[in-house]
């Protein structure tokens, strides 16, 4: 029987899987200590491999330098006082939900206050930042597009604070560029000026990018050079297609997004917007990825700890 090669590989985790694999906080640490050292444990603070386990406070001490640490320690669980297997469950829910999973969800998920449920969701964003930063080559889509309310319905105090965009007064604006065929880069700016657009292009696109294609906004011209070709489509006289030039797939993402927002968040803060899309980019740069829970737990053993004072300041 033929097989489809195109077929998204199937993951190596689902939700019954997780639960039962994963049903204690033992279970969980043993997760984390492969993860995190699969050569065997090894001190944080001076790399010696002689170690030596207090089962009794799940903790090792270092038999070079006497230093004790836990397989959380200098991790975003640090201090953490939700069970590891929540932290699992949470992890999983918000990868591989294609919209999403919002804290008022998780807070009913998980059986914990919706502070709770809230600081975990940001905690995990922070951790899948930047998980990949190589530069998109190839034919490239750049397009932006603004989230928020109409200013006229916001109280006079918070449209004070709003970004002002291209024809959305009132909204922020979120940037964009996506390879075709690959990975999708995104962040926010101010508003779609020259300057704005031009130092996104040169941070997220390679040199040697045969392509990129835009709308016709004003501010993306000469984005191109001599190796890059630079072609847009002119929205405004309502093309949207013009042989292989066109913003459509970048579009697609911006539809999954709004869509997040509606069916998901149902309003998301602008100052916490960056977080969101870095929820976005990595979910959406690991699809088709069968390991996409256990890169994301890699993730967050890698990334330290984001104190609550710090994510409200």
């Amino acid at each position: 029987m033929k097989t489809n090669s195109t077929a998204k590989p199937k993951s190596d985790m689902d939700l019954m899987k997780l639960i039962a694999q994963f049903d204690t906080d033992d279970k969980c640490r043993a997760a984390l200590e492969k993860l995190r050292w699969p050569d065997g444990v090894r001190c944080i603070r001076c790399e010696s491999a002689k170690i030596s386990r207090n089962y009794k406070r799940n903790q090792f001490e270092c038999d070079s330098c006497g230093y004790h640490f836990s397989v959380t320690a200098g991790t975003i669980f640090h201090d953490s006082h939700l069970p590891l297997r929540k932290w699992f469950i949470a992890t999983y829910l918000i990868c591989e939900s294609k919209k999403g999973m919002s804290a008022l969800q998780l807070k009913r998920t998980l059986g914990v206050a919706y502070k709770t449920a809230w600081y975990l969701c940001h905690r995990i964003r922070e951790a899948v930042k930047d998980a990949d930063t190589s530069l998109l080559d190839g034919t490239v889509e750049v397009d932006e597009t603004y989230v928020g309310g109409k200013a006229k319905n916001m109280h006079k105090d918070v449209r004070a604070r709003k970004i002002q965009g291209r024809g959305a007064s009132g909204k922020a604006m979120v940037l964009g560029a996506i390879e075709r065929g690959g990975q999708v880069r995104l962040d926010s700016g101010l508003t779609a000026s020259r300057a704005t657009l031009k130092a996104f292009i040169a941070a997220k696109i390679a040199d040697e990018a045969t392509g990129i294609m835009t709308d016709d906004c004003p501010a993306y011209e000469g984005c191109g050079d001599s190796n890059t070709l630079h072609q847009s489509v002119n929205h405004s006289a309502k093309e949207w297609v013009r042989g292989d030039v066109h913003t459509n797939t970048m579009e697609g993402v911006w539809s999954l997004f709004k869509r997040s927002i509606i069916g998901s968040y149902h309003q998301i803060s602008v100052k916490h917007l960056d977080r969101y899309l870095d929820e976005l980019e990595f979910r959406f740069n690991n699809r088709n990825n069968p390991y996409l829970f256990r890169d994301a737990l890699l993730r967050l053993i890698q990334t330290s700890a984001l104190p609550y004072g710090k994510l409200i300041q």
